[in-house]
């Protein structure tokens, strides 16, 4: 998967790589103007913000998972239409911070929102609207220049009448706090509900101009990153309650093992998965190496077919004690 160089902002805009296939702006056979921009995704952790990510790009750029604050870091996908290039920038989970990480996270998510050029707000069909919906649509709507769509993830969790109830109670939040939502749109990224016409929705409300990325690029996170991503995510599955939080992962390199014929390429991936206690690395571990090995498999399986090449996957685990609450740490850890 091609690769640019990270924007030092959430969404600092990247020259086009490439020349557009004709003369002028790009756009459809009627003379449409091409639209191209930043949409962000906020909302409570585990709202769906990812997965809709992944549903909206075609393919898995941000990883996902049942458990809540599973983002930690913004994750741009690519949209590519004849009228337009959407960039998504999922953040984390807006939430209340007990750590010096969750106020990191925070404050990623406040930069990022201030500076897209449309904003969608994600509450699951399936939640009533609590405090931390109400907190994330207050400060929203100070935002007053950008365009705000209010997003109904997982519907296919609920009735139409419960789905109704849902959308009238958004609504009503808006008027509440003195703004209109540019849109509301139900979606179930899953079903595959409706999620073209959020599409539709979303390009619409971008400005007018030509490619941000080259054709086919679908994210710009660095190879590295996703692997390491991938690595998070399958370690994920199935831990304890506390522990999601406390885990994180660095790649350390990622080298063509020498002397192997060009038919038969072999990458070595090495990794560190970070814990902040020990008994946390005894439950990553398992007994005799057994998750550790789970978690290998599954996490080399993603990773193949990500960079289209066998891979040796060597995972360590280590404690950094409260990582999540040590700035040095947090800085070693790309936070």
């Amino acid at each position: 998967m091609a690769g640019m160089s990270v924007p030092s902002s959430p969404t600092k805009r990247p020259r086009p790589s490439v020349a557009p296939a004709t003369t002028g702006t790009p756009g459809d056979a009627a003379g449409t103007p091409h639209r191209a921009g930043f949409a962000c995704f906020v909302g409570r952790p585990n709202a769906g913000k990812s997965t809709l990510t992944n549903a909206l790009v075609g393919t898995k750029v941000a990883i996902t998972s049942g458990r809540p604050q599973t983002t930690r870091h913004t994750v741009r996908g690519i949209v590519h239409r004849p009228d337009a290039q959407l960039v998504l920038v999922d953040t984390p989970g807006l939430h209340k911070p007990r750590t010096l990480l969750g106020e990191r996270l925070n404050d990623l998510v406040r930069s990022t929102w201030a500076e897209v050029d449309v904003i969608g707000f994600c509450l699951p069909a399936d939640q009533k609207l609590g405090p931390g919906d109400r907190f994330i649509v207050k400060e929203l709507a100070e935002a007053r220049r950008t365009p705000k769509v209010a997003i109904i993830t997982k519907t296919d969790l609920v009735t139409r009448e419960q789905l109704a109830e849902q959308l009238l109670a958004v609504h009503r939040l808006a008027g509440e706090l003195g703004f209109e939502w540019a849109e509301i749109v139900p979606v179930s990224a899953v079903g595959d509900d409706q999620v073209g016409l959020l599409a539709d929705l979303l390009t619409g409300l971008l400005p007018e101009g030509p490619p941000l990325y080259p054709d086919g690029e679908l994210t710009d996170e660095p190879e590295q990153t996703m692997v390491a991503e991938l690595i998070r995510e399958a370690a994920l599955e199935g831990v304890r309650d506390e522990l999601p939080h406390s885990l994180a992962v660095v790649v350390e390199e990622m080298l063509p093992r020498p002397d192997r014929p060009a038919d038969r390429p072999l990458l070595d991936v090495h990794a560190n998965v970070y814990v902040e206690r020990p008994s946390q690395k005894a439950i990553v571990i398992g007994h005799r190496g057994s998750r550790l090995r789970e978690v290998g498999t599954t996490a080399r399986k993603q990773i193949e077919a990500l960079l289209g090449t066998p891979i040796f996957l060597d995972l360590h685990v280590r404690v950094a004690k409260d990582w999540q609450r040590d700035p040095k740490q947090l800085r070693k850890l790309g936070f």
